[in-house]
């Protein structure tokens, strides 16, 4: 009989464990389904909110949801923003319950990722509010070199654009500080090399076509006195 206690004791301590955290698990799995609730009624209230603020009209005019539906996608910006919403609230969830259930590196690792949420965030504001402006300089410039009679205004514009958004797109992977800087110097390096290979070619190659491009631009005036 003794010997029979001595076999049952490993399987006593097991089913102590398991009695000791079915507790804790039931809590956690409640806190999913409370974090899951408030996630989705979080998102549908961002949602709202950013349509109410005609957040959606201001995405559009920036070109940025037309980029999204190039790419396949379905949603628009706004969309985009509730997505993340979600995700943070959700994220939130799994702390509290991985902590709750006592594992500390999964803990760990989703503070991380909620952490860099906040960043994507405010990197999609910058891309958002930048290429509104973007787009604006762009539409200025080719307005005014239209009515001051400079030739090429549409290409004039676009560069403007296509500088700024270079600009912006900078900033946005700056503040997500993602390889250590390595993405940046990358990304002007790459830009650095083809602003001095267009100088270069068009310096070198067309010098014709540059003083034809700068006549066309600021023709000359006849002043003589007839």
């Amino acid at each position: 009989m003794q010997n029979f206690d001595v076999l049952l004791e490993p399987l006593r301590a097991l089913l102590q464990q398991i009695g000791a955290f079915m507790p804790r698990l039931a809590v956690a799995l409640a806190i999913l389904l409370g974090g899951w609730l408030v996630a989705k009624a979080f998102r549908l209230g961002v949602v709202k909110a950013l349509r109410a603020l005609n957040f959606h009209v201001l995405t559009q005019r920036a070109g940025i949801d037309g980029f999204l539906q190039q790419g396949g996608s379905a949603r628009d910006t706004t969309d985009l923003f509730g997505t993340i919403a979600y995700t943070l609230v959700l994220l939130g969830a799994l702390i509290i319950a991985s902590n709750g259930l006592g594992l500390t590196q999964v803990t760990d690792l989703l503070g991380k990722v909620l952490l860099f949420v906040p960043k994507l965030l405010v990197a999609l504001l910058v891309l958002v509010f930048g290429s509104y402006f973007a787009r604006f300089a762009g539409d200025a410039v080719n307005h005014y070199c239209r009515s001051a009679g400079v030739g090429d205004a549409e290409l004039l514009g676009r560069l403007m654009q296509y500088g700024i958004m270079a600009f912006v797109v900078l900033l946005a992977v700056d503040h997500l500080d993602v390889g250590g800087g390595l993405i940046q110097n990358t990304f002007l390096i790459l830009l650095t090399g083809v602003v001095v290979a267009l100088a270069l070619a068009f310096g070198l190659g067309g010098r014709d076509r540059a003083a034809a491009l700068i006549e066309r631009w600021f023709p000359r005036r006849d002043d003589k006195p007839r």
